[in-house]
């Protein structure tokens, strides 16, 4: 029997054990750093699977590992488990109809990723029990991608020192290799205070805090045509101050984003945003508190890492959905726009000619194994595992778990993660991560070449975007 069968062999024999694991963390959909019950739940599976389980990593209640196995070399497994809010809504139904009104829901598929990676992790551990291999393997539970960088203050206290390789996926609706890097982002609070006074008797001894936060936005925006091209300004605000127009303000508070394709310009570019609040609180005479809430880096993919798992992305071959599968497709495939569509064959047209893309949409779901391409291109997001592309060899890859145009962050995406479709791709995810791991065992080598590979991007140096005074935060 070949590895490939093996590791066949060992996802398939517990495809239903891990795929309960997933709409078990589906049912109980948490915020950032809030995920007790899911990390719960994943943390009891990891040792029902016989894995060594350590929690509260980094200092987060909700941050874990799995280990089994000892010396080099070290494979890991990054898993995730954090949820959306405002995106609950039924499984496996086509019609937005949520589960609680204005409640939380995976609508990003981490409850998928988790359950995928674990799954990865357990068929690679039964793998080198069958076959007498040293080696170790790790499954971290990482919690507060979507807004809480969890990753980032795991890699900045040091959780992924010694790893060798890491290894993850993301929930898709094509199967490729990440070949391309994320921005970076730091997310910053801006709070003035100012002084409450009578709007219309006695504007003159007010101080607002609202003008102040307006004033910022306003000087951002004209900073906009003076930083590079490929950054990216977001802001919202948390608080004006209260609803009566006829009492000054004397508090706002304005939630930024500051985004580009590399750490070090984010850097560069964060104080001249606070440049335009610490003015904007003189032009009003109001105080101003600058409060960092977290931060993350750009994704390095490391190329041996990523074409060891486009090797064995190949060697495993297309998804074959189900007929059960093909079904749902087609009843979910109603719930989308023409502005869906058109974006479904965006993504194809990142894999084949825009008038194949054209055709290929309409297939609803696509099995197709795309080749590992290195572009000098970002994607307009970002994600926490940059910060572990820093410090360990690490490559990503997308797997179908959803139709072609299905909108990111979306009721649709919630649906389709409590489904057979979903779980189709996440057992696809792990058979193909797990013999991404075999590979790396069994070629020692690779695990040189892609360490060598990391220190030339890097330098070794790794500098984390988060100050040590910031804790983790809902």
């Amino acid at each position: 029997m070949t590895s490939k069968e093996q590791i066949i062999r060992l996802v398939d024999g517990k495809k239903d054990f891990f795929s309960k694991v997933s709409d078990d963390v589906w049912s109980t959909p948490e915020l950032g750093f809030l995920e007790f019950k899911s990390a719960r739940t994943l943390m009891n599976a990891l040792k029902e699977q016989g894995f060594e389980v350590e929690n509260n990593l980094a200092g987060i209640e909700t941050a874990f590992k799995g280990t089994w196995g000892t010396g080099k070399p070290v494979i890991s497994f990054l898993g995730e488990f954090d949820a959306l809010p405002s995106l609950s809504q039924q499984a496996s139904c086509n019609v937005k109809a949520p589960v609680e009104e204005g409640g939380n829901g995976h609508g990003c598929g981490h409850c998928n990723l988790g359950a995928g990676s674990m799954a990865a992790a357990t068929a690679l551990k039964n793998y080198m029990e069958e076959n007498n291999l040293p080696g170790t393997v790790v499954y971290f539970g990482c919690p507060a991608e979507e807004s809480g960088c969890g990753k980032t203050f795991m890699a900045r206290e040091g959780v992924f020192d010694g790893v060798d390789i890491a290894i993850t996926w993301h929930p898709g609706s094509t199967n490729n290799v990440w070949g391309v890097s994320t921005l970076a982002n730091i997310i910053v609070l801006f709070h003035f205070k100012g002084v409450t006074s009578h709007a219309a008797a006695s504007p003159h001894l007010g101080r607002s805090a609202l003008d102040a936060a307006e004033l910022m936005n306003v000087g951002v925006n004209f900073l906009r045509e003076h930083v590079i091209p490929e950054a990216r300004m977001h802001y919202a605000f948390q608080d004006v101050g209260g609803g009566a127009p006829n009492v000054v303000q004397d508090r706002a508070t304005v939630l930024y984003y500051i985004r580009a394709p590399k750490t070090e310009q984010v850097m560069e570019i964060y104080p001249r945003v606070v440049k335009c609040a610490e003015g904007a609180a003189h032009m009003t005479e109001t105080q101003l508190t600058v409060e960092i809430k977290t931060a993350l880096s750009d994704y390095i993919p490391n190329d041996v890492v990523s074409k060891t798992m486009s090797d064995a992305m190949v060697e495993i071959g297309p998804i074959e959905f189900s007929d059960e599968a093909k079904a749902f497709a087609e009843e979910m495939y109603k719930s989308l726009s023409e502005s869906d569509i058109k974006s479904g064959i965006g993504t194809l047209m990142s894999h084949m000619p825009a008038e194949v893309a054209a055709q290929r949409v309409h297939e609803k779901l696509i099995p197709d194994v795309f080749p590992y391409k290195r572009l000098p291109v970002h994607m307009p997001g970002s994600t926490d595992v940059g910060d572990v592309s820093y410090v360990v060899p690490t490559a990503q890859l997308s797997a179908a778990t959803a139709i072609i145009g299905t909108p990111g962050h979306s009721w649709q995406q919630t649906a389709q993660a409590n489904s057979v479709l979903a779980h189709e791709g996440l057992t696809y995810a792990a058979k193909v991560m797990a013999l991404t791991g075999v590979k790396f065992l069994e070629n020692p080598e690779l695990v040189e070449k892609a360490q060598a590979e990391l220190k030339a991007a890097t330098g070794g140096i790794y500098n984390c975007p988060i100050p040590k005074d910031v804790k983790p935060q809902p």
